[in-house]
């Protein structure tokens, strides 16, 4: 039986205790998913991203067989309980993965692909994709099922937000060639499209409408399509006056992301001396 098959019916047993035959299936699924082998989410030959439901059912079957386990160092100085089905990522200098010491951790069912930087401290958690030649900066976070796509800065205490539930919720994707400014926050399902470049500081959330200056239109979540972010934007933090009378009277605005121009040869000699650093 193929090993989505397995899945689906081991998900939906909804057992309270799991046999050895069931803790192999769940331990090969999750190696898969290390391997890059099965994802969360793909894009389609039509450029729309769409959901690997069994994926995700995966994912919370090991949270649900797990049990709390002690997963300290070695010689005890660094203390951690965990549910043992997801334990930190063996990886090895054959993954040709270049990890800076300094305190980062990849939880076990999250692939990195080779030429991937991650600089200390950085978290990767599972079910998370993140593809060649991407840098991870310090205090940067890729959360459960995020999809991060080829040659990726994500700069210092950038926030890639995990979407694992609801089952069918497109997870936050970054795709290829986009630069991440510091301290940016990308949450519930946004995706960005290729080669954008986010300033520091930008928020983008399902909520958020975003500004398109140069286009003359506004960016939403719709009720069955996540909010897009198109290629080759550069957005900037902004803000709107809030429009109601006791908006106006206290002086209130709220956060509203602005496209301020698309990529350009000085945007590409900017972002180009992110190649030096891996």
């Amino acid at each position: 039986m193929p090993l989505r098959e397995r899945i689906q019916t081991l998900a939906a047993s909804q057992l309270f205790e799991y046999s050895k035959q069931d803790i192999n299936i769940f331990e090969e699924f999750k190696e898969a998913l290390t391997l890059g082998q099965v994802r969360a989410a793909e894009r389609g030959a039509d450029g729309v991203w769409r959901v690997n439901h069994w994926v995700k059912e995966g994912i919370l079957l090991g949270f649900r067989m797990g049990e709390l386990a002690d997963m300290s160092s070695a010689d005890e100085n660094f203390r951690f309980f965990d549910k043992k089905t997801y334990p930190v990522r063996r990886t090895a200098l054959a993954d040709r993965v270049r990890i800076v010491p300094g305190g980062s951790s990849v939880r076990d069912g999250a692939y990195l692909a080779p030429g991937v930087v991650c600089m200390p401290p950085m978290y990767v958690n599972v079910g998370a994709y993140v593809d060649e030649g991407t840098m991870i900066d310090s205090h940067a976070l890729v959360g459960s099922c995020a999809q991060v796509g080829k040659r990726v800065h994500l700069s210092a205490a950038a926030q890639i937000g995990g979407v694992l539930e609801p089952i069918g919720a497109v997870p936050v994707v970054v795709e290829d060639d986009v630069l991440v400014g510091g301290g940016c926050g990308i949450y519930e399902g946004t995706i960005v499209r290729e080669r954008a470049v986010l300033a520091a500081g930008t928020i983008l959330t399902g909520s958020t409408p975003v500004y398109d200056l140069v286009r003359g239109q506004i960016y939403r979540r719709a009720q069955n399509a996540p909010l897009e972010i198109p290629a080759g934007a550069v957005v900037v933090p902004g803000s709107r006056t809030v429009a109601s009378e006791q908006g106006r009277a206290w002086g209130l605005s709220l956060c509203a992301p602005v496209i301020v121009k698309y990529r350009d040869e000085k945007t590409d000699r900017a972002v180009q001396l992110e190649d030096y650093l891996r």
